[in-house]
């Protein structure tokens, strides 16, 4: 479902002005309201996909009106985009504990808003596409957890993810187990300059991607409204829904996720070394291959000279036995030359010697490559 029905809400007609001016080349159906109340009397009827709805507002303000969409069951599906003059951290923690998925700073220019709006418009795609296939997914992966125990879940989780090899499933794991608490929750993976997400329904909205990097290196662990943020090295884990109403069970769920989260990111480091590992034999693997063919073809090319050198030693031997009878020389003079023939003979044994000395140095190195790519 593509984005095309816009709610914006403003107490300032020019700022009204502006965003119509915007989005007025855009294929967007674009109503505006005056102040929360006029909001929440409308949205209904027309029912926006997105509403861009100003902090500061007098009567009711931003966070008041979002809190009172997000808890109308008609209405809690629309995508609420604060627009606002200051963009703290402490403002999009407070936006995103109201329900917001995105948060936009004043001012803002042509193009930064319609980026916004189009990274929207393809959520929406995303979550409809995906949303299906995620409960299906989600409702068979962890069968055996739902009758279990908190800790059996965990001890069921720790055992299964022993057996993955790969880090998108990982992250999908994770995601599904935390269901099996009845946990809504978003997930990041940091490893070899890639940034993963993963969600219950596929995708992170904008404002938790924004509060995944602007909270990474704040520290392990941060809790607002009934949320609660775990960091590590390679993962960050955002749940929705901790049970506020029950603190018992509140301090049981954190530390689970802190546990849970331990495990994941030892489960991919060992992930990412196996991968590192298994390239790096497929490279010595090469590497050997190469060195192995030079070999063989250095000892061709030694058998190929021994058996030169005996050809042309033989021809030698021949041509002497006939000529030599045929010049004349004295017995002295015959064995002299028999003599020098005799040591040049020796002298190419020798270096044939040589030659079986490399083969076998050769195959010294060929046997300590085979054990080395064996262990």
């Amino acid at each position: 479902m593509a984005l095309t029905k816009i709610l914006a809400v403003d107490d300032e007609p020019f700022n009204l002005e502006i965003i119509e001016e915007i989005l007025e080349s855009l294929d967007f159906e674009l109503k505006v309201a005056t102040s929360g109340p006029e909001c929440l009397d409308m949205v209904e009827e027309y029912m926006p996909q997105v509403i861009l709805l100003d902090v500061s507002m007098p009567q009711m303000n931003g966070y008041e009106v979002c809190k009172n969409l997000k808890s109308n069951p008609n209405t809690a599906h629309i995508i609420v985009m604060f627009v606002s003059a200051r963009g703290t951290v402490e403002e999009r923690m407070e936006g995103y504990s109201v329900g917001a998925e995105d948060y936009i700073v004043k001012p803002f220019g042509h193009n930064e808003l319609k980026s916004k709006l189009n990274n929207l418009s393809q959520v929406l795609r995303e979550k409809e596409s995906l949303e299906k296939q995620v409960e299906a997914a989600t409702s068979t992966a962890f069968n055996a957890m739902a009758n279990s125990s908190e800790m059996g879940q965990i001890v069921n989780y720790v055992e299964n993810i022993g057996f993955i090899n790969d880090p998108q499933t990982l992250g999908k794991a994770l995601v599904s187990c935390l269901q099996s608490f009845d946990l809504q929750s978003n997930v990041e993976f940091r490893y070899d300059n890639n940034i993963d997400h993963f969600a219950l329904h596929g995708v992170c909205s904008p404002i938790v991607i924004e509060l995944f990097e602007m909270l990474k290196n704040k520290g392990r662990l941060h809790e607002f409204s009934h949320r609660i943020l775990v960091n590590y090295e390679f993962i960050s884990l955002l749940i929705l829904n901790m049970p506020d109403h029950d603190p018992d069970k509140h301090g049981r769920i954190r530390d689970h996720a802190c546990f849970i989260v331990s495990v994941t990111e030892q489960q991919l480091r060992a992930i990412l070394t196996k991968q590192m590992l298994e390239s790096q034999q497929e490279k010595l693997n090469s590497v050997a291959s190469a060195v192995h063919s030079k070999f063989h073809g250095l000892i061709s090319l030694l058998n190929d000279n021994r058996k030169n050198n005996e050809k042309v030693f033989k021809q030698l031997q021949e041509d002497l036995e006939v000529r030599i009878p045929t010049m004349g020389l004295d017995e002295d003079q015959e064995i002299f030359i028999y003599k020098k023939v005799d040591e040049t003979i020796q002298k190419s044994i020798a270096r044939e010697e040589s030659v079986q000395q490399v083969k076998a140095a050769f195959a010294e190195i060929e046997q300590d490559l085979s054990l080395l790519l064996k262990s």
